[in-house]
């Protein structure tokens, strides 16, 4: 890896895991997809920002069962959605004039969900394990 690399990929993904954090409390930040992207650029720039990352107590656990393809527990698909589908009407209903980007949103937000939905469901037990 050259000079410019490491500190570029540690610059995208400290930028990425921020807003990946402010994501959760705005739900119209990916979350999930920012997080992602984070450990990707900390694993190929930083042994240690990646082992933080992956051990940290609020994020490390989600991100280290979504990697390995676990998927996420049936509380987290509910509360996404809630969260989700609220910011969309309120987006869609009280904040945009167009009717075109109101069904831009629309199919966006309906996308999401599939995606979310489409998610394995992490068993209660299994969480318990890890």
């Amino acid at each position: 890896m050259n000079k410019l690399s490491k500190p570029l990929l540690i610059f995208f993904g400290t930028l990425c895991l921020s807003l990946g954090v402010i994501g959760v409390i705005l739900p119209l930040l990916p979350t999930t997809p920012l997080l992602l992207l984070a450990a990707y650029c900390y694993g190929k720039s930083s042994k240690k920002l990646n082992h933080w990352l992956k051990t940290n107590k609020f994020l490390g656990k989600y991100i280290t069962q979504f990697q390995q393809g676990h998927g996420v527990t049936k509380k987290t698909k509910v509360k996404v959605l809630v969260i989700l589908w609220i910011s969309a009407l309120y987006s869609i209903l009280f904040v945009v004039n167009s009717l075109v980007i109101s069904i831009v949103l629309l199919l966006i937000f309906l996308s999401v969900s599939y995606y979310i939905l489409s998610l394995k469901v992490i068993p209660p037990e299994e969480v318990k394990k890890s």
